[in-house]
């Protein structure tokens, strides 16, 4: 299961989170005016030759711009968290974006791109279009991630750095429809991502916020990383991925175990003659094994 820990802007940092068993360092490059900084190139680069690998945010969309801040980086994953919505209907440049990480993809195959699909907060749950936002990008994406939507974010017309967490039934639901891999991320911090992890079954975790140094008032400090929350933020992360595969080879066993016991009895009826009683048994085991293959579902492969 991924672990991905933002904002980490430090060689030092990314060292730290290596050690601790993070496996997806996430860096942002703030500004266009100002993209080129050798201390974070450093940051990025430090994942090479570990089983790590590394994530950039640009915070503009400038297409050449990015092109520029990828043949620089060369980070592993090009990460977009735009907005992409009023919380009401899909925005209108949307297609660009799509055409965006296309031509990106196209110049650069070797670098992975993630796209954060913005999903609001349960209690402001109404026709919010997740699952549309998810179909329209999943084609030209590597991996996609959930963030929280709030009607006025932290950066004007970004999404995440909430801290508050996402509505689960749609995080869930955007991970059993997605093509490709989804991290949960939205306020996810060491004391709920293991109950989030165990209700959505997604394909890794993500935090910025909430794995933050806080001040007096308790206010999360951008990037300043609490490394004992990191720590322990990972080792909730790998009790909910042992917790979960227990799960998975528990019911494979069982729908194996349920197959031979239908085929036994298919294979024990008379050639003629079949009492209701059989055909009941019959029926109820593949009752039995369509509930367990639905249940095989939420275990995704991707």
């Amino acid at each position: 299961m991924i672990i991905q820990i933002y904002e980490i802007q430090t060689p030092e940092e990314a060292e730290r989170c290596i050690e601790l068993g993070v496996n997806h360092i996430g860096s942002v490059v703030l500004s266009l005016d100002d993209w080129r900084i050798e201390r974070l190139r450093e940051t990025i680069r430090l994942s090479d030759g570990t089983s790590a690998k590394n994530s950039l945010i640009p915070l503009f969309d400038d297409a050449d711009a990015i092109c520029r801040v990828i043949d620089y980086y060369r980070p592993d994953f090009i990460h977009f968290c735009d907005s992409l919505t009023d919380g009401k209907e899909v925005r209108g440049d949307v297609e660009a974006l799509i055409v965006l990480q296309t031509v990106i993809k196209e110049r650069f195959p070797e670098v992975g791109i993630i796209r954060s699909i913005p999903i609001p907060r349960a209690e402001e749950v109404l026709d919010f279009p997740t699952l549309e936002l998810g179909h329209m990008f999943e084609a030209s994406s590597d991996m996609l991630l959930t963030d929280t939507w709030i009607p006025r974010a932290p950066v004007e017309g970004y999404i995440g750095i909430t801290g508050k967490q996402v509505d689960g039934d749609q995080a869930s639901a955007l991970v059993q429809e997605s093509r490709c891999p989804v991290i949960l991320a939205g306020g996810l911090s060491p004391r709920n991502v293991y109950d989030a992890l165990m209700a959505v079954r997604p394909a890794g975790a993500d935090s910025c916020t909430r794995t933050n140094r806080v001040e007096e008032e308790g206010n999360p400090i951008r990037f300043q990383k609490d490394f004992g929350k990191v720590k322990r933020f990972v080792q909730e992360v790998r009790r909910a991925e042992v917790e979960l595969n227990e799960e998975k080879e528990n019911l494979l066993k069982k729908l194996e175990k349920l197959r031979t016991d239908l085929k036994d009895r298919e294979a024990a009826l008379p050639a003629h003659s079949v009492r209701p009683n059989q055909i009941m048994a019959i029926e109820a085991l593949e009752d039995e094994i369509a509930s367990v293959e639905k249940e095989l579902q939420k275990f995704k492969t991707n």
